[in-house]
């Protein structure tokens, strides 16, 4: 089977001097990705690495790059799942991690568990030798000055999906060449949330799901919204009864895709433009 891979840097209203820098992250990464399955990795595999590049790009709220809530500090969200056993680990309020993604896979790959929440997170990153790191590290100094002059939470999120002041989810999703699929997510929420707020990226069914039988769905959007539909998985139900389609309801969104025909990009609705793959 051919393989595939897809990457989104999230849906909101991207401002003109953030776009270059978003598609050409999406971009990166999709190909860092997709490097994994052509050296034969797995699905699951490709997505973390996917995901990782992206959490490393400030450009996104994910890992460096991340939003701050209500007192100021980072709090992180990720999730991971293997459709070929739908075995799955997820992370929520973490802190002091570069790669919550991959904390996410550690969760699945080392514990007897399938999420672990703040604190527990943490200690379970230290017992198995994770490395931490400066949350200023994972600040940017426009993040700072936004959450300084930002309004309140609620008054945020009505107007933040649709201004030019959000960032929200990345994810990844991909098929392997065994025909295995596998999907990743990862966040750091909405400006101004409460502290300890979760929303729907770590959670299996909302901000992601894969299973071999179906497809891989990564979610991007409002969280509390995406958890009262357990959206990843509604989308899969609709896959099975022969619905499908893609799109995004925001003003923008940056994704790429990669295949055996190439790199494939967009931004814009309905923008779908191509190119080969770099040497």
């Amino acid at each position: 089977m051919p393989a595939v891979l897809v990457v989104h840097g999230g849906a909101w209203a991207i401002p003109d001097e953030l776009a270059a820098a978003s598609v050409d992250g999406v971009k990166v990464a999709a190909c860092h990705g997709f490097s994994v399955l052509q050296r034969g990795g797995s699905a699951l595999d490709a997505v973390e690495a996917a995901v990782r590049a992206l959490e490393d790009n400030p450009v996104f709220d994910a890992g460096h790059g991340a939003v701050l809530n209500a007192e100021g500090e980072v709090e992180l969200d990720a999730m991971i799942m293997d459709g070929r056993t739908l075995a799955s680990g997820a992370v929520s309020s973490v802190k002091n991690i570069a790669n919550p993604v991959s904390l996410a896979r550690a969760v699945m790959d080392k514990s007897a568990h399938v999420i672990l929440t703040s604190r527990g997170a943490n200690l379970f990153a230290e017992s198995i030798g994770m490395a931490t790191v400066p949350t200023d590290t994972l600040v940017t100094a426009n993040e700072r000055k936004e959450w300084r002059r930002n309004k309140n939470y609620v008054t945020g999120v009505m107007e933040d999906f649709n201004s030019c002041l959000a960032h929200d989810t990345v994810g990844a999703v991909a098929v392997d060449s065994a025909g295995n699929v596998a999907c990743a997510t990862s966040t750091g929420g909405i400006r101004n949330k409460m502290v300890g707020r979760v929303g729907d990226s770590p959670i299996i069914g909302c901000g992601g799901y894969a299973d071999n039988f179906i497809g891989a769905v990564s979610c991007t959007g409002h969280g509390e919204s995406i958890l009262k539909v357990t959206l990843a998985r509604l989308i899969l139900f609709h896959i099975e009864q022969g619905k499908w389609t893609a799109t995004f309801t925001t003003e923008r969104m940056a994704w790429a895709a990669v295949d055996h025909d190439g790199l494939w990009y967009g931004l814009n609705p309905k923008e779908r433009l191509n190119e080969q793959l770099p040497q």
